[in-house]
């Protein structure tokens, strides 16, 4: 069983959908970011960065993971799925990951914030940041045209660059040219564990420390 730390965001995304992608016993704890719980001492002694997701293996001596990434990479090894076995399978793989950890993520964040939730508009900074993000879907883009994903077959590259660039709109940013890219949209957004995993959690901002219990599927809210 895994406990997921979790909230209504792409990242928290990323691994929820890696969940359900692998079939895993998953429990929902989510964080009420809007009470700040994720800076909670209880909530930093297993993410000592105060951010979501964060996992943990009850079938592994309570083994922590945090970073979306990395709590991604620990999931594929330890069931053999989504990545590759072999090195340069599994290298190119890691490289989009890493693509989306260091330039996708951060880059529409930033975008995200200067235009939907700064309380000053600054068009300098807007502009700055649309235009970088339009940039990087440029590149995936380009990766795209010739292959149905990322880095061969479906994995986890795929599962972490849908949770941020299928909400371009949020950001400002077109897709309008980029064919390529729209498709695997698409493509991603069809699967039906995708669409589960991108319900997790409820709207509902109940927090982890809620006594409030739901069943369903695989997972289980608690």
């Amino acid at each position: 069983m895994i406990d997921l730390y979790t909230a209504e965001t792409p990242n928290g995304w990323k691994v929820s959908i890696t969940l359900e992608e692998l079939g895993l016993d998953y429990a929902v704890k989510p964080i009420a970011l809007s009470t700040n719980e994720q800076k909670a001492p209880w909530y930093l002694a297993l993410n000592p960065n105060g951010r979501i997701p964060t996992i943990v293996d009850r079938d592994a001596d309570d083994f922590v993971v945090f970073e979306s990434g990395a709590a991604m990479l620990y999931l594929a090894e330890k069931t053999g799925r989504l990545i590759p076995s072999d090195s340069k399978g599994r290298s190119r793989v890691v490289q989009w990951l890493m693509f989306q950890m260091s330039a996708i993520g951060p880059m529409m964040g930033q975008a995200n914030v200067f235009y939907r939730y700064a309380p000053e508009k600054i068009p300098y900074a807007i502009d700055r940041y649309q235009r970088e993000v339009r940039r990087l879907f440029e590149v995936l883009n380009g990766q795209l045209t010739d292959n149905d994903y990322l880095a061969g077959d479906y994995s986890i590259a795929d599962i972490a660059h849908w949770s941020w660039v299928h909400s371009y709109d949020w950001s400002g940013v077109s897709i309008e040219g980029l064919d390529p890219l729209a498709r695997w949209i698409d493509r991603v957004g069809g699967r039906e564990a995708v669409q589960r995993g991108r319900a997790v959690p409820p709207p509902n901002d109940l927090g982890a420390q809620d006594e409030k219990t739901l069943t369903g599927g695989r997972n289980i809210l608690v």
